[in-house]
C-alpha cells in the first residue's frame, strides 16, 4: 500500500483529495493545525490517521516525519490560508502570515519528507495546490497571489533540483472552486450564479474535481509529467475574450 500525507486535510479541498486517495489505496496521514480537523477527515476513510502539525513550524515538521517514520509515496502541500484585502488596507502581519503558511510552510514540509524520499525510496510525487491567482491576480487578494505565484515557481525549481533521484514535482492551480475558503464566497446566489455563467463549462468546479486531478497526477499514468502547473478551473482564466463585445 502506497503511503500519502496531506497538509491541510481537515477539510474543503484537502479532505476531498484524502478521501480520494484513501478509496484508491492510499494510506493516508492527514495533517491539519487543528487536530480535532484532521481527525473528523480520518474517521471517516480506510487507512487514515491523523496529525498536528504546523507547517509554518520547522521543529513541528520535522517532529512529525520523526513519529511518521517512513518514506512518503505522495506529498499533497494543501495547507494554506488568505487575508483578503487591498494592497495598501492589507497589514503587514496578514502579509506575511499567508506568504509563512502558503509559500514558506510548503518549502518546509516538502524539503523536509524529499530527504526521506531520497535516503528510502530513490521515488516518489509531489503535488502542491496553487491557485489561479498564481497566473493571473485578482485585485484585493493580499499575499495570496504572491504566494501562490511563488509556489508556482518553486514547483518548477524542486521539480529540475529533485528530478535526478526520481522525484515528481508538479502543480495544480484550481478555480471557482465551490469548496475550502471560496464556499462562503458562492453561498451568495447572485454571486454563484454570475460566476458560474463566467466559466466556459457553465459550472463552478468542485473540490472533487481537484482531488482527481491529484490522483492523475500521482499515479503511473503521470509518470512523464513533472515541473507542470496545471490550471483546474473549467477555462475561465481564458476566458476574457468571450465575455466581450466583437461590434
Amino acid at each position: 500500500m502506497k503511503n500519502a500525507i496531506v497538509t491541510g486535510g481537515g477539510g474543503g479541498l484537502g479532505k476531498s483529495i484524502c478521501t480520494e486517495l484513501s478509496k484508491n489505496g492510499y494510506a493516508v496521514a492527514v495533517l491539519d493545525l487543528k487536530i480535532k480537523d484532521a481527525q473528523r477527515t480520518s474517521e471517516g476513510l480506510e487507512n487514515a490517521s491523523a496529525y498536528a502539525v504546523d507547517v509554518r513550524d520547522h521543529s513541528s515538521v520535522i517532529e512529525f516525519y520523526k513519529n511518521y517514520g517512513k518514506a512518503p509515496e505522495l506529498i499533497v502541500n494543501n495547507a494554506g490560508i488568505a487575508r483578503f484585502n487591498k494592497l495598501l488596507d492589507q497589514k503587514i502581519k496578514d502579509f506575511e502570515d499567508v506568504i509563512q503558511t502558503n509559500l514558506i510552510g510548503s518549502f518546509i514540509f516538502a524539503s523536509e519528507g524529499v530527504r526521506l524520499m531520497i535516503k528510502e525510496a530513490k521515488k516518489g510525487s509531489i503535488i502542491n495546490i496553487t491557485s489561479i491567482h498564481s497566473v493571473s491576480p485578482g485585485i484585493g487578494v493580499g499575499a495570496y497571489s504572491p504566494a501562490k505565484a511563488g509556489l508556482a515557481s518553486l514547483t518548477k525549481l524542486m521539480a529540475l533540483e529533485w528530478g535526478e533521484f526520481g522525484i515528481r514535482v508538479n502543480a495544480i492551480a484550481p478555480g471557482f472552486i465551490d469548496s475550502g475558503m471560496s464556499k462562503p464566497f458562492f453561498e451568495n446566489p447572485k454571486i454563484r450564479e454570475l460566476r458560474g455563467k463566467a466559466v466556459p463549462l457553465q459550472r463552478l468546479g468542485t473540490s472533487e474535481d481537484i482531488a482527481k486531478t491529484v490522483l492523475y497526477l500521482s499515479s503511473d499514468a503521470a509518470s512523464y509529467v513533472n515541473a507542470n502547473e496545471i490550471i483546474v478551473d473549467g477555462g475561465v482564466i481564458h476566458s476574457v475574450l468571450m465575455h466581450l463585445p466583437r461590434e
